[in-house]
């Protein structure tokens, strides 16, 4: 089976989609945030091992503490995860923190300033259309003084 295999992405998505439930609803740990995501999912070919990329929408020190209690109960989740998805073999987790929605939330705040500080463009229509009316009443006023 091929890494990006239709076969493959099925298996991806499916453990994402049983992994979140796992973390969200049986997953006691209090060291574990209440919003954290599963963002990815990467299955090897061979159903050996799994990579689960973590996000949590909090602090750094919030998520270190998440992916450390995820690290805890991996055998816990892998159990669950053996239960609920039927493959050949229950891969190995491995669980790796994923700051790219904290990347993403900074961007947006980035693109926002940005926008906030530059005209928008009815903004400059408006004052090019200004700047025409303010030209015509001066032709005017040239031609009556003429």
């Amino acid at each position: 089976m091929r890494k990006n295999s239709i076969k493959n992405t099925r298996i991806n998505g499916e453990v994402q989609r049983e992994l979140s439930k796992i973390i969200r609803e049986r997953l006691k740990d209090p060291r574990v945030h209440v919003m954290t995501s599963v963002t990815q999912v990467e299955v090897a070919p061979d159903l050996k091992t799994c990579r689960v990329y973590i996000s949590v929408l909090g602090s750094q020190e919030e998520l270190k503490d998440t992916v450390a209690a995820l690290r805890r109960a991996e055998g816990f989740i892998r159990r669950e995860l053996a239960r609920t998805v039927n493959l050949r073999m229950t891969p190995e987790l491995t669980f790796i923190a994923d700051d790219s929605i904290a990347r993403g939330i900074s961007m947006s705040k980035l693109i926002d300033e940005v926008m906030a500080a530059t005209p928008s463009s009815d903004e400059e229509e408006g004052d090019a259309e200004a700047v025409e009316e303010e030209e015509e009443e001066e032709d005017e006023e040239e031609e009556e003084n003429d």
